[in-house]
């Protein structure tokens, strides 16, 4: 399993999902209700189309949010499998605040070997593979091509994460849209052990990222995710140096469990 080269295609999947959103985004477009009453636009399957066409090529299964649903039965024996979330934070994507993200994650039974984010209103990009680590770039900075460029060049181009943190204050982040009862008593007894804390709500996935890069010392999500949600932020993080806890234990988050629900959990 070459896992460079299809990092790279997971990337240029990201992009060009992330292209098809932004045309949706600057139109007048309508939303949607799911079963759940969750938000769903053009923006979701359009870009989940394209990214299934992109990935479909490697010959390894695919497991999206808005994809066709498959069995445990037939989905508990995959040794790999895509797992994606074509936009985390439609919420975000519905308010025009930017903070949204295309999510590729590569599970190797179960834990992410590959994660990729990326943030088509910014152009930042997030990338991590296992045994090399992980990376942030903004598109702009890239002098040619960048759906083309090689892996060597790209990370050459990047920053490695965590970046240096210079900050004094301890810094939390929570979800802008699912802040929760229980993470709000978190808030509290940060500030009762740290004395001053500064707190962030920030939508999608992003809140995984400022931990990864060093911006935030925690997130904690006292609420409903799916695996989807969190898979590929997971690896960013994992591989920057942190980790996805359950909560009430000391063990990593894990996938391609029966029920795709994740556990509540926390940075460490």
């Amino acid at each position: 399993m070459n896992l460079k080269k299809l990092l790279i295609t997971a990337i240029r999947a990201s992009v060009k999902g992330g292209s098809v959103i932004m045309d949706i985004y600057g139109s007048d477009f309508s939303v949607f209700r799911k079963e759940d009453d969750t938000p769903l636009t053009l923006a979701d399957k359009n870009c989940n189309n394209i990214i299934q066409q992109i990935l479909e090529k490697t010959g390894i299964p695919i497991l999206s949010e808005e994809g066709v649903k498959v069995s445990y039965q037939e989905r508990k024996n995959w040794e790999y499998f895509w797992l994606i979330d074509p936009l985390d934070g439609t919420k975000e994507f519905v308010k025009r605040n930017g903070e949204f993200t295309v999510n590729i994650a590569l599970i190797y039974k179960d834990y992410p070997v590959i994660g990729v984010i990326y943030v088509p209103a910014k152009k930042d990009l997030y990338f991590a593979l296992e045994e090399l680590g992980s990376f942030k770039i903004n598109l702009l900075d890239l002098q040619d091509d960048y759906t083309f460029i090689s892996l060597s060049k790209l990370i050459s181009f990047s920053v490695k994460l965590p970046l240096k943190n210079t900050r004094k204050i301890f810094t939390i982040v929570g979800s802008r849209s699912h802040m929760s009862l229980e993470t709000k008593e978190v808030f509290k007894e940060m500030k009762r052990k740290h004395g001053k804390i500064e707190v962030f709500e920030i939508g999608s996935s992003l809140k995984i990222c400022m931990v990864a890069e060093g911006r935030a010392d925690l997130y904690v999500r006292y609420a409903p995710t799916m695996e989807w949600d969190t898979a590929a932020g997971d690896a960013i993080l994992r591989y920057a140096g942190f980790n996805l806890i359950a909560f009430n234990t000391s063990k990593s988050l894990v996938y391609n469990k029966e029920e795709l629900v994740n556990p509540w959990f926390s940075t460490k």
